[in-house]
């Protein structure tokens, strides 16, 4: 495999000494240093300049050269660039010479910062960062990731020294002191009507900035990677590719997309064997990521399909990812209905939430009581018996807020698919998840309750909204195809690959207990009843331990870096 630049962008404060840049870096600007690494589209990196204020929209975005320019002049960024879909991050310079990063809303483009003897540094990667703290992990955040890795330490990265910008918040550097925050995102209510023009504009937006001008493919399957399928296929040719179990090439996923019968869109199975098992032994080494991926456990399967996508030709791959988050939550709005005396609708949604799931009714009315939404429908698994190390205390959501609760749940979620940017970008292919963008969570939060939660239909809100793009049967689809049989079957297959897993490295940093793993591992192999999650996370932090000990990391030079406009 071609050996490839990461793709990371990162500055300095301004009034810095001389300091080093990443090796091989491209430089924006000079004092202060802003520096884009690895290979990007150029649409996909754009400045302008007024006087000596500067400004950079980096990733892709939707803003046009007359609204950059209004962003580089008006008092307030986030006035402006609050309304640009896609997943970008914004980076001014003002003629004061202060600094300004706006951290997008959905954490779609995580960003983070790390003091040196040289000054404040930040960047969209904290692995890339944590050669300059060290490159030690930080342990405590494993243990919470390990403990439920919906509940992390929010305040804390994968690496120790390396701290996170919090999402929907203003980034301000400046001479005098250490990096500020300052909130400039929240939910704002529309009307039903204004919610889904505004989720049509920034998912289609979303869609066409990453795919418009260049060769693409997307996954085809629900109806979240169906309709950025249908989206994409309006501004150019798209791929849609349909994995199935080899043999099989009727029925689930394959029935659908074979119905779909669009201009501009090619259909392409991509049939699974043996080795595509989940655990299965890659061909292509996991490459290093910011925090463990969520594919780990079915790295062969997606390894495959990103080389063979990239050897066609393709530049972006488009997923649905985050559909689900947004469109599929936990009835998270019965404490809203009980904390403001609703009680009829909701004893109502809670029994129609309860059949939807086959359960009594009473364990969701009990925590609609208790008035935390977050937890509403959320299982707690409890704390592993092969988990080892002490936990530290995580700042939980709570409260009857809905919305604070998807929220928390998309930016969490978010935050770690785009590990799986990363591994895509090791192999010369940009992955695009338009669901995470900050702009859609700013469209689907705004909806009313009744609009986005039902126990009744499916998806409401995305069905509406692109009512005209999705055919009848995709609008009424109710599931997707599961891989849980896969799991099972690939774990009996690669037991004694994975049972290595169980006795390394997290073992030697004293988080796990080998022969607690172990005995999770043999009896999920044989099929008992286990709880996945947690096994899957140790299973997938076990390996991204290893591929951070193969990559060499970030080398840092106080030589030029690359002029601007260089390759």
């Amino acid at each position: 495999m071609e050996d490839r630049k990461a793709r990371w962008y990162g500055g300095r404060a301004p009034g810095c000494r001389p300091a080093a840049t990443p090796t091989g870096a491209r430089l924006l600007w000079h004092d202060p240093a802003l520096w884009v690494c690895g290979d990007w589209q150029p649409e996909h990196v754009r400045t302008m300049e007024l006087g000596s204020a500067r400004i950079a929209v980096l990733g892709p975005c939707s803003a046009t050269e007359h609204d950059i320019a209004r962003a580089l002049a008006v008092p307030e960024l986030a006035t402006v660039a609050r309304t640009w879909a896609g997943s970008h991050t914004v980076v001014r310079l003002t003629e004061r010479g202060r600094v300004e990063v706006l951290a997008d809303a959905g954490a779609a483009s995580p960003l983070y910062t790390v003091s040196t003897p040289d000054g404040p540094v930040w960047g969209s990667s904290s692995l890339a960062l944590s050669s300059l703290a060290g490159g030690r992990v930080d342990t405590g955040w494993l243990a919470a990731y390990l403990r439920d890795k919906h509940s992390p330490a929010a305040d804390r990265s994968a690496w120790a020294g390396v701290a996170p910008v919090p999402a929907g918040h203003l980034l301000t550097l400046d001479a005098e002191g250490g990096p500020s925050f300052t909130r400039w995102w929240s939910p704002r209510k529309r009307t039903p009507r204004a919610a889904s023009e505004a989720l049509r504009q920034a998912l289609g937006e979303g869609v066409r900035v990453r795919v418009e001008g260049v060769t693409a493919t997307s996954d085809l399957a629900g109806m979240d990677s169906t309709t950025v399928t249908l989206l994409a296929a309006q501004y150019g040719p798209i791929t849609g590719v349909t994995v199935h179990p080899a043999g099989v090439t009727s029925g689930g996923d394959m029935r659908y997309a074979q119905a779909l019968n669009v201009s501009g869109l090619t259909r392409t199975p991509f049939p699974l064997g043996a080795r595509h098992l989940p655990f299965t032994a890659a061909d292509v080494p996991l490459p290093a990521t910011d925090e463990p991926a969520p594919s780990t456990a079915v790295w062969a399967l997606l390894s495959d399909q990103l080389v063979t996508m990239a050897a066609a030709g393709s530049v972006c791959h488009l997923t649905g990812d985050g559909g689900d988050n947004l469109f599929l939550s936990t009835p998270a709005h019965l404490a809203s209905l009980a904390r403001s005396g609703n009680w009829m609708r909701m004893f109502g949604d809670a029994r129609d939430w309860a059949r939807l799931r086959r359960q009594s009714p009473r364990p969701l009315i009990a925590a609609a009581l208790r008035g935390n939404a977050y937890r509403i429908g959320r299982a707690d698994f409890g704390r592993p018996k092969w988990l080892a190390a002490p936990v530290p205390r995580v700042t939980t959501t709570t409260g009857p807020d809905a919305d604070t609760a998807l929220v928390t749940e998309l930016r969490t979620v978010a935050r770690s698919a785009y590990s799986e940017l990363q591994l895509a970008d090791a192999l010369g292919l940009a992955l695009g998840n338009p669901y995470f963008d900050g702009a859609v969570l700013d469209a689907v939060v705004s909806a009313p309750v009744d609009q986005r939660y039902s126990a009744r239909r499916y998806k409401p809100m995305l069905a509406d909204t692109f009512a005209d793009l999705l055919p009848d049967e995709h609008r009424t689809r109710a599931a997707k195809g599961l891989m849980v049989g896969d799991f099972h079957l690939g774990l009996r297959t690669n037991r004694s690959r994975v049972l290595g897993l169980a006795d390394g490295r997290l073992a030697a940093l004293g988080l796990v207990k080998p022969e607690p793993l172990r005995a999770t591992v043999h009896a999920a192999a044989l099929g008992a009843e286990t709880i996945w999650p947690p096994m899957l996370s140790a299973l997938a932090a076990e390996a991204w331990l290893e591929a951070v000990e193969r990559s060499p990391g970030t080398e840092w030079t106080h030589a030029a870096a690359t002029p601007a406009g260089a390759r």
